[in-house]
């Protein structure tokens, strides 16, 4: 037992042995290199009262010299805070004034014109602009060839959407453009917001159709992502009509939900296709 408390002892004042430093600048270790007497006594261990050598040492970068650089910090400047401080009574903000008061709204120059109004204004935003995803015939024929389009059911803009021919950003419509015509061999029939004229041409003179039907903003919701209906509960809206500045280009409501097969145009439709062409 006496020998086991004594390892304890031991290995205690082992663990515990003090670490002498001193700081550079009170005590540089240039000195003590160079000084015959303390170079002796420079790692010298002393035996403390159970007979281990403690671990003295010096270093040339202690914890209690770290500093930061001069500069580095700054301190907060405290107004109002009497005479002697600099920044007493007034803050530094002067006697009166509107400045010296409170704030003033954001661009304001006095009274004089604000730089806002003295520049010019260069044309205008026009809120009736409408915006299409364009998307050539030949991107839709090479998805076809892929076989993701299948050519015999009718291609509505979700089944552009889901095979990656336009973007997820759908604005107002998309719009079919005549690019890569020369590639389309078979008939397909399309519904689309607008449509090119040598778009319509190559289409259908292979037999196919494409008509341009009109979707709001709720409809393309409903056209795109049902399934966001029947997360909330709701029922998908009735297709809208469009506006009057719409009705003469466009061949008919968009249907709700997508529809798979194409509606065929009637003598009545082709006959105001012709008229406001």
């Amino acid at each position: 037992m006496l020998r086991r408390k004594l390892s304890s002892l031991l290995s205690n004042s082992v663990r515990n042995a003090s670490v002498y430093t001193k700081s550079t600048s009170h005590f540089p270790i240039t000195k003590l290199l160079h000084n015959p007497i303390h170079h002796s006594n420079l790692f010298q261990k002393p035996v403390n009262s159970f007979g281990v050598h403690s671990i003295r040492a010096y270093s040339l970068l202690s914890l209690n010299d770290l500093r930061d650089n001069k500069g580095a910090t700054k301190q907060k400047t405290r107004k109002g805070r009497g005479i002697g401080s600099g920044k007493g009574k007034t803050a530094g903000r002067g006697h009166k004034g509107q400045k010296a008061r409170g704030t003033h709204k954001f661009g304001f120059e006095g009274g004089q014109t604000p730089l806002r109004r003295r520049m010019p204004k260069r044309g205008f935003k026009n809120p009736f602009s409408l915006e299409f995803q364009p998307v050539g015939l030949g991107k839709i024929a090479r998805l076809i060839n892929a076989g993701k389009i299948d050519s015999s059911e009718l291609i509505t803009m979700k089944t552009l959407k889901d095979t990656g021919a336009i973007g997820k950003q759908i604005r107002d419509g998309v719009r079919l453009m005549g690019r890569g015509a020369e590639h389309i061999q078979w008939p397909i029939h399309l519904e689309v917001s607008r449509v090119t004229v040598r778009a319509k041409e190559a289409v259908e003179a292979v037999g196919g159709s494409v008509r341009k039907v009109y979707y709001n903003k709720l409809g393309f919701r409903a056209l795109l992502k049902p399934e966001w209906f029947e997360k909330k509960g709701r029922l998908i809206p009735k297709a809208a009509r469009p506006p009057p500045k719409q009705m003469d280009k466009v061949d008919s409501i968009g249907r709700l939900p997508a529809p798979t097969k194409p509606i065929p145009f009637t003598e009545e439709d082709d006959t105001q296709t012709a008229m406001s062409a």
